[in-house]
């Protein structure tokens, strides 16, 4: 029988912590990049309206509420205290715990103060030149398991492991 959490019956149109614990618990990196931010006013949060400066993503993602601490880090990463400016950012999220939030402890989310390691041309080009040379699938999902997350979910890695996979099974 599958369990549910307590958390499923509490739908949000915004990022939160218990989205980021499904993407950990399915091995998908939190590395994501930032489309643009825009300030909203009078959005609904939580069931409450704010103001907001809200975070889109590159990514199918939900969008972001970015509070005071991780607007700061992003503006840092942009170069400029100007949210037109916070365009095609790559960060990574964490979740970081005992947050007081008033009178209560709370888990939320928080930016890297570091922007997260891209993969290098150059790896990527080693990784290609390794998918070329599997002569079989069984070798191939072997490969595959053996990246990282960040690896298993770049385009370019993707469309030379499926065009493998595509040839292999032609053969």
């Amino acid at each position: 029988m599958k369990k549910s959490h307590y958390r499923n019956v509490f739908k949000s149109d915004h990022l939160s912590s218990y989205d980021l614990e499904d993407f950990t618990e399915q091995g998908r990196p939190l590395e994501f990049t930032i489309k643009n931010v825009v300030q909203e006013l009078g959005t609904k949060v939580a069931g409450k309206k704010i103001d907001a400066n809200i975070a889109y993503f590159v990514e199918p993602i939900k969008p972001l509420v970015l509070n005071a601490t991780n607007s700061k880090i992003v503006a840092k990463f942009a170069g400029s205290p100007f949210v037109n400016d916070w365009n095609n950012i790559p960060i990574e999220l964490y979740v970081q715990k005992n947050i007081n939030f008033g009178r209560d402890t709370v888990q939320g989310i928080r930016i890297r103060e570091t922007p997260p390691k891209a993969i290098t041309s150059q790896e990527i080009k080693l990784i290609k030149g390794k998918v070329a040379v599997i002569t079989d699938l069984k070798s191939l999902n072997i490969f595959y398991a053996g990246l990282t997350p960040k690896e298993k979910t770049h385009k370019d890695i993707i469309e030379a492991l499926k065009g493998k996979q595509t040839d292999l099974k032609q053969q």
